[in-house]
């Protein structure tokens, strides 16, 4: 069994406006090796390869929760906790079931559902009075019934991601767990919107096809 220490600290690192708007130099890293770091990181419990999944992911995470919630305090609070779950589950991670990216930001979904979720019950704490003169929030249960959804379905497709082409598995990511809009991915990829939605069109038809054959 593994012996897990604390995880090095980055809050600084990641509260540095400079860090977090700097883009990084040189060539960014490959899908191998992400997953090379989290082998380091489950087996060896290394700091530093720790650390540079830290400063490569930390940014883009807190760009995903700053759009999910408009707070900062609350995004770096999912970059935290899931940070927290790389460092303590890196053990988990199969790279036959997706890279290193789709892993860990599953992860931060199911942050955000969880912190979503705990948000939800103090707005569901109601009184007894509430019930009766029909004040119940409806309309709270429904979007929640929504977000989970969202969420087993991202489940069943992100270990498929990975039988996808290189061009496709980078949008469909953007797309389904980063959960950015089109446009956005066309943007910041600098390819044409009409090849983001036929990127996605191409990935979802291969998709469907591995749903349909694991169900078979």
């Amino acid at each position: 069994m593994l012996k897990l220490t604390s995880p090095p600290r980055h809050d600084e690192r990641l509260n540095s406006k400079t860090d977090i708007g700097t883009p990084m130099t040189g060539q960014d890293h490959t899908h191998q090796q992400w997953e090379d770091a989290l082998t380091f990181v489950a087996l060896k419990r290394d700091r530093q390869a720790y650390a540079e999944l830290f400063n490569y992911f930390a940014p883009r995470l807190k760009a995903f929760g700053m759009k999910m919630f408009g707070n900062e305090q609350q995004a770096l609070e999912m970059v935290q906790d899931t940070m927290l779950n790389v460092w303590k589950k890196a053990a988990l991670f199969d790279a036959s079931r997706g890279c290193a990216s789709t892993w860990i930001f599953t992860i931060a979904r199911n942050v955000r559902f969880d912190m979503l979720r705990k948000k939800q019950s103090r707005k569901d704490d109601i009184s007894a009075d509430d019930l009766w003169n029909g004040d119940y929030p409806e309309s709270y249960a429904e979007e929640a019934a929504d977000n989970w959804d969202i969420q087993l379905l991202s489940e069943k497709l992100a270990p498929h991601f990975s039988l996808l082409p290189p061009p496709q598995r980078e949008v469909i990511e953007k797309v389904y767990l980063q959960e950015k809009t089109h446009q956005e991915v066309s943007d910041e990829l600098a390819i044409p919107l009409g090849t983001v939605k036929s990127r996605i069109r191409l990935a979802l038809d291969r998709l469907r096809e591995a749903l349909d054959g694991a169900r078979n």
